[in-house]
């Protein structure tokens, strides 16, 4: 029986290395790690994702998956939803790293069956909702960048689209403190407070500076 740790990163190399410190540091002891990086949780679901694929293959009964938070698995919510079932179906337990939440498939009782799905129901109603904030927020900075046109940009900002949208992936969890993602981005603890009180201007500033 081994603990795989997925780790879905939308940004720099370093935020895999924070999810596995992460995982360890909450006590569990990580057999391999399966990653994609650059991938839409969105819009690519798990088995479709190059390494997603593997762990699919990977994952025997008696195996546990552990992922930093549903959201990690994908921002879809029957994509999410059916994933795990899947997984429980096959014996696999899922746990995740915020809030040590385990969903394991071999329960018969009604009411305890009823409450785990009713939490994975939630968890992945929120990731899906959280994405469509986020996404909502970039169209507004983006219209906001148009109409103010680039006359005058202000001072270029110090973050690019992956280290925004890794700021946007972490604030979204809910869980991160400001200076952990500063830790991680590598950007000031400043610069995340910005873009934490107002996503559609860091957006905007991204848009017309032409960051990628």
């Amino acid at each position: 029986m081994s603990t795989i740790l997925y780790a879905r990163v939308s940004t720099a190399d370093q935020t895999l290395h924070h999810q596995k410190t992460q995982a360890e540091q909450a006590g569990f002891v990580i057999d391999a790690v399966v990653s994609d990086h650059g991938v839409s949780g969105a819009s690519t679901a798990l088995r479709e994702r190059p390494e997603g694929k593997r762990l699919f293959d990977m994952l025997r009964k008696g195996d546990t998956l552990v992922v930093r938070w549903v959201d990690r698995l994908g921002r879809n919510y029957q994509d999410v939803t059916d994933t795990i079932r899947e997984f429980m179906g096959r014996g696999v337990i899922i746990r995740t790293v915020i809030n040590n939440m385990t969903f394991d498939g071999s329960t018969t009782d009604p009411i305890q069956m009823a409450v785990r799905d009713a939490l994975i129901a939630f968890m992945a109603a929120t990731a899906q909702a959280q994405h469509e904030a986020t996404k909502a927020s970039q169209r507004a900075g983006i219209e906001a960048a148009k109409a103010e046109g680039k006359t005058y940009l202000g001072r270029k900002p110090s973050y690019d689209r992956k280290s925004f949208n890794a700021v946007i992936d972490m604030l979204g969890t809910g869980t991160t403190s400001v200076s952990e993602i500063a830790r991680v981005t590598g950007l000031t603890r400043q610069t995340v407070l910005r873009i934490k009180q107002d996503p559609a201007k860091a957006e905007a500033l991204i848009a017309s500076w032409g960051l990628a």
